[in-house]
């Protein structure tokens, strides 16, 4: 009998950037640490790996980035001083954000690339699967992207990526995949068997218009894939170029996942996660949509 594949229970998050797209809101401060809403948007991936049932997660952080291990720590000054303000629901807020998961931090001491990131967290993850969240990017939903590709891999023993459907003019600013389906005869045309992967492919070459959106679940066999990919461009190593070999040697899936996501690490997906994550808001949301019905654009 097959072994059965073992629970996912880590989470890699790169967090190391510069953030260059949002200077100079970025100078001083983590890219990941700017908020949507009310929440930083780092934050939102965490919840969102709390909801798929991971409970160790490492942060791949760089130069700059101590206000992320910050964010997360216990802070009992400021609950004391909630505490005495009878703002004891804030307490308890601040106190449960660093207390959702076990954090475990990591230094990537040179930008070499998102591959680069992940085999930096090598030793933290050990020989277990894993799965990757990119921090600019937020998945909202009431069924998490990382959930989904947490279940593929726990009945198939085989690593996902999650993809979504992209305007074929806009390929050049993706990774695409090109796929076939996995099981023809299955119902679950969402599952699809990866056959290579392209990164930022011209309109006219791309093998599909099926975007990587930025989750990842990743078998530990990775690592070895990583270690053997060669540096591209500007010496970085690149995920894509290990991911290519982890299908062509072990089997990738790629699913088109139920939800949307919002770019955040661009300023107008940055703007349009904050409007629309601010229109679900139960405390101001219906107030904020008559706001925007009377603006006069």
């Amino acid at each position: 009998m097959s072994e059965k594949p073992r629970r996912v229970r880590k989470a890699v998050l790169p967090a190391a950037g510069l953030g260059t797209r949002f200077l100079p809101a970025t100078k001083a401060q983590p890219k990941e640490m700017l908020p949507v809403v009310d929440k930083p948007l780092i934050q939102y991936v965490v919840e969102e790996c709390v909801a798929s049932g991971i409970d160790n997660i490492i942060i791949v952080t760089g130069r700059g980035k101590n206000a992320i291990e910050d964010h997360f720590d216990s802070s009992p000054e400021l609950e004391h001083f909630l505490q005495s303000k009878g703002k004891c629901e804030l307490a308890k807020l601040v106190h449960d954000i660093g207390n959702m998961v076990t954090f475990s931090y990591t230094r990537q001491k040179e930008p070499l690339g998102l591959g680069h990131a992940v085999l930096v967290a090598k030793e933290l993850v050990g020989n277990e699967p894993f799965a990757v969240l990119l921090g600019d990017v937020i998945i909202p939903g009431p069924r998490p992207a990382t959930q989904q590709l947490v279940e593929i891999y726990e009945s198939t023993g085989k690593g996902a990526i999650a993809v979504e459907e992209v305007p074929r003019a806009k390929t050049g600013l993706y990774g695409i995949v090109d796929v076939e389906p996995s099981n023809p005869s299955s119902a679950n045309s969402r599952l699809l068997k990866i056959r290579d992967l392209v990164e930022k492919p011209n309109p006219a070459d791309a093998p599909s218009n099926l975007a990587v959106t930025g989750r990842y679940l990743l078998p530990p066999e990775v690592f070895d894939c990583l270690e053997r990919t060669k540096p591209g461009r500007g010496g970085e190593i690149q995920l894509t170029d290990a991911l290519r070999l982890l299908a062509q040697e072990s089997g990738l899936y790629a699913y088109n996942y139920e939800g949307k996501s919002y770019d955040a690490g661009d300023k107008l997906g940055f703007l349009k996660a904050t409007v629309e994550i601010g229109l679900e808001n139960k405390e101001f949301g219906n107030e904020f949509r008559e706001y925007l019905r009377e603006l006069k654009v």
